[in-house]
Parts: structure tokens; C-alpha cells; sequence
């Protein structure tokens, strides 16, 4: 029987308050009174010395400088600034994203604009009336080509066959001024006209090489803004109310005990943004998947799909077209009356402006291949960082942030006292954190914000791969983005590289193993582990017990 009273003096002695290095007298709570009122809260019956903490919901039941009031103040206080921590730390993401879709932007829409100013600088001396009577093909075919762009529901291939279609029609009639040709003879001669091509390979390879081209441009900026709007959606997540408890505890609990000067321990602090921001990190496959498919379609861009020449050229591919058809314009009408008949004769003589031959190609391109270059290689330096924003957010928050000590120092804030931190780092995701010993995480209840952002980077990648191998994801199935089931299954390894399957939305979100559990079920609070110095007291007694049995 001689052990249960050395138990329990040993129980009492462990579990009894410190003082800290001050002995039997109080400490001053002068520190935590400036820090209080720093923050903006009233000193009004905040302690001038230590007293007991038994008060106290989330630090420890020590002596302490903080009333129930003082807590509650100093959780809110830490709620709002870790919130604000995280939207800083987004805000610096978003301004990088929007960065370089602003400078792509700006350059392609520059490159289309000098395109288009070079068409109506040259083509009124070059084609006469031809042009001046018909701008407003060009102007139309201009106008859907950025409409396409900036993201309106528009076919691209559609409306650059209407354009050459169009074109065909009048320059038709301008090179049979002496017949009255009606629309249903229009028609009839498109049909046979098109067939003998008109205008040579240019509308062939033009749409082959615009398409991708456009396509391309259009998800790869698309990309930047789906990015920047994800970091800006997820950054506006609220804490949840043990998230708020844990931040308290690291950030303001050791200036209640007395230790101000006292660093939280790295792996601590660790814990405890793992498991506030569990549901966050499950972020990290798709947002590298889109990163990588970013980088991609930065090298198609600037490679194969040889952007700067093909939205550059333009101008020159149409004058080229013109040129062709009036060189085979005899040939052309031949066979069109062959299949169509003769139109009847027109009563209106014919001008000597129709009589005109129609100028050949004297326009010269001004390439800014090397600023695509530059630009290209930014983004993806720039990517490349971003790659692993989610999963190093609480190194960098607790480094950065809040000021956590160094690895070694075992002489830090654990949450309980100024000491070493025992337990391990939790992994990254929501089922790494069923053993938290720092914040309490539900993880069968995911985040659906989170979970339908993942779900828009699944879809922007989707585009991506897609646009990898020249297909408008737009422009099939709606229900591809949701099912993989479109375009994307037949990307190619070698296109798509490594940060592919062969669908990119028939991923599932990044999922950790649930670490197998020995003796008990997975629920709530039940399937944490106990706090450190609870553990650390049971292990005291229990050896005691074993030498006093002994």
C-alpha cells in the first residue's frame, strides 16, 4: 500500500502549476499588458501580476496574466490574423498569376491589333475597291477572331470558313462586273468554286494553323485567371472553431504564461497550419497539374504553334488567298459557269476600278518573336515556384509569419511550456491529420468550397490538354470537363508529359492513406492522441508505480 501515497504527492507534483524561474513570487505581467493594449483592447482589469489560471479554456491552467475576457480577446485577435496571413499570402500568388496574364494578354491582343492595322493600311492602295467596298468582311472576321479570344461561345473554324466564303462572293462579282449574278447563283457557285480552291492552301492551312494557334492563346490565359481566381476563393475560407483554438494557443498562450520572448517550436507550429489547413492542401495535385499544363501550352505557344508568325501574318495569309484567286480567276469562272450556267448580262457597264488588276503582295511582317520569347520564359519560372504553393503554405507561415524557432531549439514554446516538441509532423492533406495532436479535424467532412475549386483546376486543365493537341474542349460534350470522357483521352504522353493521364478530369483530388488504427474507431475528438503533457504526466506516475512496486 505504500505506493499510492508517493503516487500521489508524484501526480500533485507534476500536475502542480509552475511559477516559471521566479519562485514563490508572482511575475510581473507588464509585457502582456503592453502587448494588450498594443492590440487595441482596454487595460481596464487586465492583472498587474500572475494569477491562477484556472479560468482558462484553451492555455494552460498555470499562473497566468490573462483573465477569461483577455483570452477570448486574444482568440479572436489570432482568428483574424492567421485569416489575414493567409489572404497576404494569396494575394502575393494572385498578383503573380495576373501578372502574366496581363503581360500575354496584352502582347496577342497587340499582335492582333498590328495584324489588322497593317491590313487596312495596305489593301485600299493594293485592292481598290475591292476593299473599300468590303471592309466590313475584314472588320467581322477581326472582330470574331477576339471575341473568340476573350472567351465568347464562337466556333473559330465556322467563322473562318464564313469569312472565306464571304470574301469568295463579292470578289466574284468584282471579277464579273459585265453579269447580273443573283445570291442563289452565290450559293451555287460556292459549292463549285470551293472545290477547285479558289484561294489555294491558304484557307486550309490558315484554319489549321490560326486554330491551334487561338486555341492555345485563349486557355493558356484562361489558365492564369483560373488560377488567380482559386487562391482568391480559398484564401476567404474561415478557420474553424478548433482551428481558432490551436491558433490561440500557439500565438498568444506563452505570453499569458509569462514567456514572451519565447519562440513556439517549429514542428509545433507546424502542426498545427497542417491541420488548419488541411483541407487547403488536399489543393496541391490538381493546382500542380495545372502549373504543369500551363508550362506546356507556354512551349506550344511559343514552339510549334508559332503564335507571334500565325496571328501576325494574317494580313499577309488573305492578301496571299486574293492573290491566288486572281490568278486563277479564268480557270475558276470556267468551271463555275460549267456547273452553275451562264448569269444573265448585266445592264450596268462595268467601271474601269473593275477592270483594274488587283495589286500582289508587298507586305512585310514585323515579328516580336523575341519578346514571346522573354515572356514565355518568365511565366514559367514563374510556375514553376508556384508548383508547391500549397503544400510549403505552412513552412512558409510559420517561418515567415510566425516567427517559429529553429529546428534544434528545445528551448521553445510546445504548447504547454518553454521546452523540446516530442511529437512527430503530421503529412499533408485532410486524412493526415486523423492523428493531429494540435487541432482537432474532422476528416470525413472535406471542405466544399475547396472541394469545387478543385474541381475548377480539374476543368481548366482539362481545357489545357486539350488545347495541347489543337481541340476546342468548348466545342464537344459539356459533360468532358466533368467525365474525362471527351477529346482529352486521346493527349498523347509525349504531348502531355508527365503531370498527364490520359485524362486529366478523371483524377481524384489528392487523397492520403488513412493510417491503420489499433483498438478503436475513427471519430471526432476519439481518434486524436492525447496532449503531450498529459502523456508525458501518465508516463511519470506509471514508472513511479513500477519502482515503488518494486
Amino acid at each position: 500500500m505504500r505506493f499510492f501515497p508517493w503516487g500521489f504527492w508524484l501526480l500533485c507534483v507534476v500536475s502542480a502549476p509552475a511559477r516559471g524561474d521566479s519562485g514563490g513570487k508572482a511575475r510581473s505581467c507588464a509585457e502582456v499588458r503592453q502587448l494588450y493594449g498594443a492590440k487595441g483592447f482596454s487595460l481596464s482589469g487586465v492583472p498587474q501580476a500572475e494569477i491562477s489560471g484556472e479560468h482558462l479554456r484553451i492555455c494552460p491552467q498555470g499562473y497566468t496574466c490573462c483573465t477569461s475576457e483577455m483570452e477570448e480577446n486574444f482568440a479572436n485577435k489570432s482568428r483574424s490574423e492567421f485569416e489575414a496571413m493567409m489572404k497576404e499570402a494569396g494575394r502575393t500568388v494572385q498578383m503573380t498569376l495576373t501578372a502574366q496574364h496581363r503581360s500575354f494578354d496584352s502582347y496577342f491582343q497587340d499582335l492582333l491589333n498590328k495584324s489588322e492595322k497593317a491590313l487596312y493600311d495596305a489593301f485600299p492602295s493594293l485592292y481598290g475597291e475591292l476593299y473599300t467596298q468590303n471592309v466590313k468582311v475584314f472588320k467581322d472576321l477581326y472582330s470574331e477572331l477576339r471575341r473568340y479570344y476573350r472567351g465568347s461561345n464562337i466556333n473559330l473554324e465556322e467563322a473562318l470558313n464564313e469569312f472565306w466564303t464571304r470574301l469568295l462572293e463579292r470578289l466574284f462579282k468584282l471579277m464579273n462586273p459585265q453579269y447580273h449574278i443573283t445570291d442563289e447563283y452565290l450559293d451555287c457557285m460556292v459549292k463549285h468554286a470551293e472545290q477547285h480552291k479558289p484561294f489555294g492552301e491558304v484557307p486550309r492551312d490558315l484554319k489549321v494553323k490560326a486554330t491551334r494557334a487561338f486555341i492555345a492563346a485563349r486557355s493558356y490565359a484562361q489558365g492564369f485567371l483560373v488560377g488567380s481566381d482559386v487562391v482568391k476563393k480559398v484564401s476567404q475560407v474561415s478557420l474553424s472553431h478548433e482551428c481558432t483554438r490551436a491558433i490561440m494557443k500557439l500565438t498568444y498562450c506563452p505570453h499569458c504564461r509569462g514567456m514572451s520572448s519565447v519562440k513556439p517550436c517549429n514542428n509545433y507550429c507546424l502542426n498545427v497550419v497542417k491541420g488548419c489547413l488541411a483541407n487547403q492542401a488536399d489543393l496541391n495535385t490538381e493546382w500542380k497539374y495545372l502549373m504543369d499544363s500551363l508550362v506546356i501550352v507556354a512551349d506550344r505557344i511559343d514552339g510549334p504553334y508559332n503564335v507571334d508568325t500565325v496571328i501576325g501574318t494574317i494580313h499577309m495569309r488573305i492578301s496571299e488567298a486574293i492573290s491566288n484567286l486572281q490568278e486563277n480567276k479564268d480557270s475558276i469562272t470556267a468551271k463555275v459557269f460549267q456547273g452553275c450556267g451562264n448569269p444573265k448580262i448585266s445592264t450596268k457597264g462595268s467601271s474601269s476600278e473593275d477592270k483594274k488588276r488587283w495589286g500582289k503582295v508587298a507586305l512585310e511582317a514585323k515579328s516580336s518573336a523575341q519578346a514571346l520569347e522573354m515572356l514565355v520564359l518568365d511565366a514559367k519560372g514563374n510556375l514553376t515556384a508556384l508548383k508547391t504553393y500549397w503544400i510549403a503554405l505552412p513552412g512558409s507561415l510559420c517561418s515567415k509569419k510566425i516567427m517559429a524557432s529553429s529546428v534544434a531549439d528545445d528551448k521553445c514554446w510546445n504548447g504547454m511550456t518553454k521546452g523540446s516538441y516530442l511529437p512527430e509532423v503530421m503529412g499533408d492533406g485532410l486524412a493526415n491529420q486523423i492523428n493531429n495532436p494540435e487541432v482537432e479535424v474532422d476528416i470525413t467532412k472535406p471542405d466544399m468550397t475547396i472541394r469545387q475549386q478543385i474541381m475548377q483546376l480539374k476543368i481548366m486543365t482539362n481545357r489545357l490538354g486539350n488545347a495541347n493537341i489543337g481541340n476546342d474542349v468548348d466545342f464537344q460534350d459539356a459533360s468532358d470537363d466533368m467525365s474525362g470522357s471527351g477529346s482529352g483521352d486521346s493527349c498523347p504522353d509525349d504531348v502531355c508529359g508527365k503531370r498527364l493521364s490520359k485524362s486529366p478530369s478523371t483524377r481524384q483530388p489528392e487523397t492520403h492513406a488513412i493510417p491503420k488504427q489499433s483498438g478503436h474507431g475513427i471519430s471526432g475528438a476519439s481518434s486524436r492522441s492525447l496532449p503531450s503533457a498529459f502523456l508525458l504526466l501518465l508516463s511519470v506516475a506509471f514508472l513511479a508505480v513500477q519502482h515503488l512496486w518494486r
